[in-house]
């Protein structure tokens, strides 16, 4: 009996292609437009930081938002704005999940080089999905329109109250922050939960948890400002 002959393992130069032709196959087996979108970005974005954007601590904490928000506020949302919208994933996992009929997801970024990736993750929802270039601090959030303005990196901003006076009295909010004040970039971290509720004052609050990760905790409250 002869051995089978099976090819050699892909080189590290090699490995974005693989992974294309995996994500591709996935997307195949599975019909979803998500892992279509993913792999389209392996083939269109070979720059795109998806091994950050994508690994299980990003995923888990975008899976909690998502549930969360179902058990909150229901699934039917009218237009959402998404801020620090990155490449788009929390839009996309919340466009694929059937129990959610969401009317349009607007993704901001200061940084001009994920809107591309965002668009390419989310082109099966492109009639209902846009990601824009601006600084969050610069929107006129009162001719947006929006039903909910999620922002689930709250620790990045220095003043997490002046912030949610720029939003109109009664607007919609999800909110994630973390008390990982190791890293350099967390300029606003929180010790717990109490401490990010009185933080943020929100008017009404219909959901506030917390989501223990292996180096830190995650923080949620959605309700209005």
């Amino acid at each position: 009996m002869t051995n089978a002959i099976h090819p050699p393992p892909p080189s590290a130069t090699d490995w974005r292609d693989s992974a294309f032709d995996l994500m591709r196959g996935v997307a195949a087996y599975t019909d979803s437009p998500l892992m279509r979108g993913l792999a389209d970005v392996l083939g269109k974005h070979p720059a795109a930081d998806l091994g950050n954007a994508f690994n299980h601590k990003q995923i888990g904490s975008k899976m909690w938002a998502r549930d969360a928000l179902h058990q909150a506020l229901g699934g039917r949302i009218g237009n959402i704005v998404l801020l620090g919208g990155w490449y788009g994933i929390l839009a996309a996992i919340l466009f694929d999940d059937i129990r959610f009929d969401i009317g349009r997801i607007t993704s901001y970024d200061i940084d001009p080089d994920v809107g591309a990736v965002a668009e390419t993750l989310n082109k099966a929802w492109s009639d209902r999905f846009s990601a824009v270039t601006a600084d969050m601090y610069a929107l006129d959030y009162a001719s947006l329109g929006a039903d909910l303005v999620i922002n689930t990196s709250c620790e990045h901003i220095a003043d997490l109250r002046a912030w949610l006076t720029l939003l109109p009295r009664g607007c919609r909010v999800m909110l994630q922050s973390n008390d990982y004040f190791s890293e350099p970039t967390h300029i606003n971290c929180v010790p717990d939960l109490e401490a990010f509720v009185e933080q943020a004052q929100l008017s009404t609050l219909e959901f506030s948890g917390s989501l223990k990760m292996k180096k830190y905790t995650r923080f949620m409250l959605i309700g209005t400002v």
